[in-house]
């Protein structure tokens, strides 16, 4: 015991007297001291020798002995100071590599704006299925097989119909989710639904085959159109400012009546004409209309007490007004020298 306790005794006194001028040697004095195998782990496992009327005293000996090593080391480390930076040629005070930064993709910025508008005129978010069953996306919408609006929209079929079994097919606009909020809920309903959509066209600077679009629905008792403009009013001047100038033009759309597509001052140009308005000075963004009868009456609501308003929009128009990007296909295109430039945004 005696012997033990001078060998704790001049370790501890080696350990004091250890001097480190590198890492090298710092971590040199680790491993022989602290190391798995080191001195202090040899003499921890002699506790086993010592009688057990004598283990608690021994105990509370070997564990100062262990605090001044770890105490030492960090003196060491802490001491290296400049000496030892100039040592490996590392100068710790420099700034470390930039790591890039990823950034939200312009499309999901406008789409998250959009959302953030109507959610505070109290609109819910809904979302349904891409791939989509003929009902909800066609029939539903008063678009029976034989009805001509179908060709309006060319549609990527992934499965066709027969007698006893729907077609199934790519979503051709986000009114199949208007569908299925309408299938299981009851008024007052006020949602919108982003999603993307499908559409068999040319890719081109102006279409693409799939884009991305937000619709809304709204349904309770005496819903009428001025509900509708002054929804739509409110949008386009929280997305594009208090100086934009709207304009409403009769249309069609099988699924409301009436119907009207709305206009705003190209953000552009400022209505002098481009290429993009088409040097009207004007740029159709959104279709709306009041919900069909027909459509409510396939949900089981009353359209003798209910009325209710759509309307849709293509986020990627929003977009194209909102950062004058003049090419739908960038969207598409993961070109890093586009997208950075939607950092700061």
């Amino acid at each position: 015991m005696e012997q033990l306790l001078q060998q704790i005794q001049d370790i501890q006194n080696e350990i004091t007297a250890v001097q480190a001028t590198s890492h090298e040697e710092v971590e040199q004095f680790r491993i022989k001291y602290l190391g798995t195998k080191g001195l202090v782990k040899q003499i921890m496992g002699e506790m086993k020798q010592v009688p057990n009327e004598k283990k608690k005293e021994f105990g509370q000996i070997l564990n100062a002995f262990k605090l001044h090593a770890e105490a030492k080391l960090e003196v060491l480390q802490a001491g290296l100071g400049d000496e030892a930076e100039e040592d490996n040629g590392t100068d710790y005070s420099m700034p470390g590599d930039p790591t890039p930064v990823g950034t939200r993709h312009p499309l999901n910025l406008v789409r998250n704006q959009m959302v953030s508008i109507f959610k505070r005129l109290g609109f819910a978010v809904a979302e349904g299925p891409e791939i989509e069953d003929d009902w909800h996306n066609f029939g539903a919408m008063n678009l029976p097989l034989d009805h001509p609006a179908r060709d309006m929209q060319d549609t990527f079929y992934v499965k066709e119909g027969t007698e006893t079994e729907s077609a199934w097919l790519l979503r051709t606009h986000t009114s199949s989710v208007q569908a299925r909020v309408m299938e299981t809920q009851k008024p007052p309903i006020r949602v919108i639904c982003p999603g993307r959509v499908y559409r068999n066209e040319t890719i081109s600077a102006r279409a693409h085959c799939f884009f991305h679009q937000v619709e809304g629905l709204y349904i309770d008792e005496n819903v009428s159109f001025a509900d509708l403009k002054q929804t739509l009013y409110f949008f386009v001047q929280e997305m594009f400012g208090k100086d934009v100038k709207v304009r409403f033009r009769p249309s069609y759309f099988p699924f409301t009546e009436p119907s009207a597509e709305m206009d705003i001052s190209c953000q552009i140009c400022a209505g002098k004409g481009c290429n993009i308005c088409k040097h009207t000075g004007w740029v159709e963004i959104l279709g709306s209309g009041m919900v069909h009868p027909k459509v409510l009456e396939n949900f089981g609501i009353d359209p003798e007490k209910y009325t209710g308003f759509a309307f849709g929009m293509g986020v990627e128009r929003i977009a194209q007004l909102k950062y004058q990007v003049n090419d739908l296909r960038l969207y598409s295109q993961n070109d890093l020298r586009f997208l950075q430039q939607f950092k700061s945004v």
